[in-house]
């Protein structure tokens, strides 16, 4: 089980926090903070529920995570291992997540995917996304896995989208010419774009693309291929 103690800063202020591995009595807490995060018109039936939970804590304990603020429940991390052609990386949030059930959980996969990220909004300015996603990388290579992979909504895309294509967003979200809510914080969290996948999610704000960004342990060998470098448009896979 995971457990590590750190402070949060807001601001010059510290304050004392954990980020743990979630259990069922954890389950109350951890959909609230998805009530807080998506609140109505957002559909009720796409938080959270109890057996979804369940899956995650006896499934993959190692990939359910939650941040903890001064005793409070304040963000969560889950994630499950798969396995996966690497050039071929088309697939849907729901396919690859099984809707979040995670029954598809593969133990001698090689990649730890990404199953959702949350933060309860009062407690978004203490940096917890990245420490959540710090601490996945340790069970990356606690694993010894090959990559963390995800997929990241593109919700700026809808503002632009009558102007540039997917692909040319995405570049000039990591050229850093455009901000977008989710994959400039996947980039500061040391993530790299490898794939613009179309109908990933039902989601009009990024006109239902992701974006498959991972992160390599390092203290594995890699494959023999140059880094994905989002201007080189041979080496961005679009789907």
């Amino acid at each position: 089980m995971f457990y590590k103690e750190l402070y949060f800063f807001d601001g010059d202020r510290t304050v004392q926090g954990v980020i743990r591995s979630y259990r069922e009595k954890d389950f109350p807490g951890l959909i609230r903070i998805q009530q807080e995060s998506f609140p109505p018109p957002f559909p009720a039936e796409l938080w959270w529920n109890e057996e979804q939970l369940y899956n995650h804590i006896t499934l993959f304990p190692e990939g359910a995570l939650c941040a903890e603020v001064e005793g409070t429940l304040a963000g969560s991390m889950t994630g499950l291992i798969v396995k996966l052609d690497h050039n071929h990386t088309h697939h849907t949030w729901s396919e690859i997540t099984d809707n979040g059930y995670i029954r598809n959980h593969d133990p001698n996969g090689d990649t730890l995917y990404v199953v959702d990220i949350c933060i309860r909004p009062a407690y978004r300015k203490l940096g917890l996304g990245k420490w959540l996603m710090q601490s996945m990388y340790e069970v990356v290579v606690y694993k010894g896995l090959r990559r963390l992979l995800g997929g990241g909504r593109i919700p700026g895309y809808h503002r632009v989208a009558q102007e540039m294509t997917a692909e040319q967003y995405l570049e000039a979200v990591v050229r850093g010419e455009l901000k977008d809510p989710v994959i400039t914080f996947l980039l500061h969290c040391g993530r790299v774009p490898v794939a613009l996948v179309s109908n990933y999610l039902e989601d009009e704000e990024s006109h239902h693309y992701g974006v498959l960004m991972e992160w390599k342990n390092p203290f594995l060998r890699q494959e023999n291929r140059p880094p994905c470098r989002i201007s080189q448009k041979k080496r961005l896979q679009t789907f």
